[in-house]
C-alpha cells in the first residue's frame, strides 16, 4: 500500500511517532512536509517554526528508523498547499490525527471530483502527556512539556514568531 501523511513536524514528538508507526505498518510512506511559506499558515497559534531544511533533516532521521524496522520505503516531499500530495492518484491510505480528519475528508472530496478513488482514512488517536493533555508541538515550543509529554516547568520555550531569543 502507498500511504500518505503530512504536517509541519516542528518538533517531532510521540504523537507524530504514533502516526509514523501506523503509516509504516500499512505500507510505503510519503510524508508531505509543509514548506516555509505554508508552515505558519497551518498553526493555530502564531509561533516560530524552524526552517524546512532543518525540519526535513530531523524528520528524515525519525523516518529512517521506522523504514528499517518495517522494511519499507519512505519519501519526504514539500507541501505548498494544505491538501498537498494526497490528491495524487498513487496513494491508497491517508494517516491523520483526530484534528486533521476533516482535512482528510476534504482530500477525498477533491479526489472524487477528479475521478479518483477515495483514500482509506486511518485516524490515529492523540498521545497524551503526563498531565493528561494532548502532546503537541506548540506545547513543546512553549516549554510546557518535552517530546515525550513529560512536564518541563523549568524550561523556557521558543520566542513567539517575530521575536528573537535573548543572548
Amino acid at each position: 500500500m502507498k500511504v500518505a501523511l503530512g504536517g509541519t513536524f516542528d518538533p517531532v514528538h510521540d504523537g507524530h511517532r504514533a502516526l509514523f508507526e501506523r503509516a509504516f505498518e500499512l505500507g510505503d510512506v510519503t510524508v508531505g512536509l509543509t514548506s516555509d511559506d505554508l508552515a505558519p499558515k497551518t498553526r493555530r497559534e502564531d509561533r516560530k517554526v524552524r526552517s524546512y531544511a532543518t525540519r526535513k533533516r530531523d524528520l528524515a532521521a525519525e523516518l529512517a528508523a521506522y523504514a528499517e524496522e518495517y522494511d519499507r520505503e519512505y519519501t519526504i516531499r514539500e507541501l505548498e498547499d494544505p491538501t498537498g500530495i494526497a490528491t495524487e492518484p498513487q496513494f491508497d491510505v491517508l494517516v491523520v490525527s483526530p484534528e486533521t480528519e476533516t482535512g482528510g475528508k476534504r482530500i477525498n472530496e477533491i479526489r472524487e471530483a477528479e475521478g479518483r478513488d477515495p483514500l482509506d482514512i486511518e485516524v490515529v488517536d492523540h498521545v497524551l502527556a503526563e498531565d493528561g493533555e494532548i502532546i503537541s508541538s506548540t506545547r513543546i515550543v512553549r516549554g510546557e512539556i518535552n517530546e515525550h509529554g513529560t512536564l518541563t516547568p523549568e524550561r523556557e520555550g521558543r520566542p513567539p514568531a517575530g521575536e528573537t531569543e535573548q543572548s
